[in-house]
Formats: C-alpha cells, sequence, structure tokens
C-alpha cells in the first residue's frame, strides 16, 4: 500500500499545490488558464508528436487497448444516457451528465499518474486515449448537446460539422496527424528537434495538475446536487466497472490478448475523473453549476477510487 500511495501523493500534492497557489493569490485564474493553453497547446501536442512519429504505428495503435477502452466508452454513454431518462432529467440535463459520466482527465490527471505506475506505456496510453476521446467520445456527447439544445436558430446539421471541424483543429489532432505522417513516410527528423518536443513533453505531467488543482479553486459550488452526484458515480464507479467488462469478454471469448499493464491502464484510464473543460462545455449551456460540483466531487473522491484501483491492478 506505501508503493500504492507513492503514486497518488505526488499527484495529488501538486493539484493541492495548485489550489493553494490560487487560493493564497501568488496564482490568480488568468495564470491558471494561460498554463493550461500552455499544457493543451505545446506539451501534450509535443508528447503526442514524440510518440507516434518515433515508433511504428503498429506499435502504438494496439487492438488490444483501442478496442475496449472505445466499445467500453460507447456502452458507458448509452448506460449514463438510460439512466440519467429514468431520474427524469431533462435532455440538456441528461446531455451534461452524460459528458460528465463519459469524459476522463486524461491529459492533464491521467498521464500523470500513467507516468508513475507504467512509464514504459505512458505515452502510448496518453496518445490512444486522446485519439478515442477527442475523435469518438466527446464529439458524441457534444452531439447529444446539441441536438438538446432548445435554440433552433442555427439548424443542427451546421453546427454538428462546427464540433467536428473544431476537433480537427485542435493542437492534440495536428500533433498526431503530423507524427502519423513522418512515422509512416519515415521522414528523417533530426535528433535537436526530438530533444526539444522531448523537452516539451517532460512538462506535461507537473504543469497540468497544477492547471488542474488551480482551476478547482475558482468553481462556483451551486448547482444540481442530484445531477452532480450521479455524474461522479458514473464517471468514478460505472465507467471502469463497464471498461472492465468489456476487456474481460474480450479476453475469454479468445478475441484479444489482455496484458495485466494494458488491462490495468484501460481501467485507470476509464476511471479518471471528469476532463478539465467539462466546466466550460457546461456553462453554454447553462449548467456550470452541476458540473463544477461534479467536476471538484470527482478529483477528491478519485484519491480513493484511484488508490483502490492501483491496489486491486498492480
Amino acid at each position: 500500500m506505501v508503493a500504492i500511495l507513492g503514486i497518488t501523493f505526488p499527484i495529488y500534492a501538486a493539484l493541492g499545490l495548485g489550489y493553494l497557489f490560487v487560493w493564497k493569490g501568488i496564482f490568480s485564474s488568468h495564470d491558471i488558464k494561460s498554463l493550461g493553453a500552455y499544457v493543451f497547446n505545446l506539451a501534450l501536442p509535443g508528447l503526442i508528436f514524440t510518440t507516434i512519429a518515433s515508433r511504428d504505428p503498429v506499435e502504438v495503435f494496439q487492438a488490444a487497448y483501442v478496442l475496449p477502452y472505445l466499445i467500453g466508452g460507447v456502452l458507458n454513454i448509452a448506460v449514463a444516457y438510460l439512466l440519467f431518462s429514468l431520474r427524469g432529467f431533462d435532455p440538456m440535463r441528461r446531455a451534461v451528465g452524460v459528458m460528465g459520466s463519459t469524459c476522463p482527465n486524461n491529459g492533464f490527471v491521467g498521464y500523470p499518474v500513467m507516468l508513475l505506475a507504467f512509464p514504459d506505456i505512458a505515452g502510448i496510453v496518453l496518445t490512444l486515449n486522446l485519439v478515442i476521446e477527442t475523435l469518438i467520445l466527446i464529439p458524441i456527447c457534444l452531439m447529444l448537446m446539441e441536438a438538446a439544445d432548445a435554440d433552433r436558430s442555427v439548424p443542427l446539421g451546421p453546427r454538428l460539422w462546427r464540433i467536428v471541424w473544431n476537433v480537427a483543429k485542435m493542437p492534440t489532432m495536428m500533433a498526431l496527424v503530423a507524427g502519423l505522417l513522418v512515422a509512416l513516410l519515415h521522414v528523417p527528423i533530426p535528433a535537436p528537434f526530438f530533444r526539444f518536443t522531448d523537452m516539451l513533453a517532460a512538462s506535461a505531467g507537473a504543469v497540468s495538475l497544477i492547471v488542474i488543482g488551480g482551476s478547482l479553486a475558482g468553481l462556483p459550488l451551486r448547482g444540481n446536487k442530484s445531477l452532480a452526484a450521479q455524474a461522479t458515480l458514473g464517471k468514478l464507479v460505472i465507467h471502469p466497472a463497464i471498461v472492465a467488462v468489456v476487456a474481460a469478454i474480450c479476453v475469454a471469448a479468445g478475441l484479444l490478448e489482455i496484458s495485466p499493464e494494458i488491462r490495468a491502464a484501460l481501467i485507470l484510464s476509464a476511471a479518471m475523473p471528469m476532463f478539465a473543460t467539462y466546466t466550460i462545455f457546461a456553462q453554454a449551456k447553462g449548467h456550470e453549476g452541476a458540473a463544477s460540483l461534479a467536476s471538484l466531487a470527482a478529483t477528491v473522491l478519485a484519491y480513493v477510487t484511484l488508490n483502490g484501483l492501483l491496489w486491486v491492478l498492480t
């Protein structure tokens, strides 16, 4: 158990430091946004580019990881949609709850955890998580929110196309495409350039945790508690449970061979709290209060759930 705490303590110490610095006024909310922009636009793209460009794409895109995580994520969307419907939430609250239950923070929280728990595969796991989440899971959730939007001034089709275009413009997606082209075409990249992207990648873990901790300090704590509680339960418990079941079925049916390390990474990735921009998406639809409550609760309670999962899986 001491070894497990050795993984999670640095994570939550950095989170706490970010929270403390904003609370004490050492960092302002603007500083945190700037640091977050640095991680999102430079550090994570550098990490993704280095991970893909320096490896054979077959080594990166492993079916043993991609299929269970993708199928588990889509099934979780369906289960969350059903559960929020049974609770009687209106379409927009339901869509906001589904996003909170489904989209984990693997860029800012998951990667630092993987870096400490599974350093050899941390970069690959982050890349695969971001590909699946950014290309499939997040767009599905955004489409549910757009479909529930009462504003019909803009037709649904153009709104959905805007989601696709915004995903394509993301720095992480551009880094992914660039890395794939370099790897597939065997483009020679000078060693100093890889050292540059490695330097950016090395800063991603610590800075991202400071950003998450600082962001929590400014969250409003008023909102729909029932929605927040169900989203938190869905994110920390139901989502990883579904991914674990899907992985177990794939192995039992002889469809995939999943190593213990990959299995642990799959379940832990699904068990991360909500992604950093969840409250921003919810704010655009008027439900930032519930999203903030869910984000704060999930981030705090994940200390318990992640320690438990690490103890069982490692």
